[in-house]
């Protein structure tokens, strides 16, 4: 059996978050969808639980931080190509989310990191894998700065 990964992710407004979701691209599951709760699929083996806080505490006892003001995750997920990157991002912002920095460049590695209505940090990313192995074969590990450090 495939594994798959079923994110949980606590929000303030279920309908304002899947319609979030909906706008950058995912798929409601009307099986796993209530008042509580609502499957996000992105892919076969990709879905975001997105469930009301009160729904979240059934769950757990720990409190629910704003992840506006606080970050334990970040949701990384593959994209097929730098636009799609591109795409993905331009499209949280317009659906009201908010691009969290700037886009990282490594020439064989593109990625751009955003908040969702919530504060939780997706961060999609383009990899050449050719590419990739053919720089990390040539130089020691450690040795290729940050984007970041590079550019300023």
């Amino acid at each position: 059996m495939t594994k798959m990964i079923f994110l949980n992710l606590p929000v303030a407004d279920l309908a304002a978050a899947r319609a979030f979701y909906e706008a950058i691209g995912f798929t409601n599951n009307p099986q796993f969808t209530d008042e509580t709760a609502a499957c996000m699929v992105l892919s076969d083996v990709i879905h975001v639980m997105l469930l009301t806080h009160d729904k979240w505490r059934s769950f757990t006892a720990k409190a629910i931080p704003d992840a506006h003001e606080s970050a334990q995750v970040m949701l990384c997920i593959s994209e097929d190509s730098r636009a799609d990157v591109d795409a993905i991002t331009e499209k949280a912002i317009a659906a009201g989310g908010k691009e969290a920095g700037d886009p990282d460049d490594y020439g064989f590695m593109y990625g751009r990191n955003f908040e969702d209505l919530d504060g939780h940090i997706w961060a999609p990313m383009w990899m050449d894998m050719a590419a990739a192995t053919a720089t990390a074969m040539a130089e020691p590990a450690g040795a290729r700065p940050h984007a970041k450090e590079r550019t300023g």
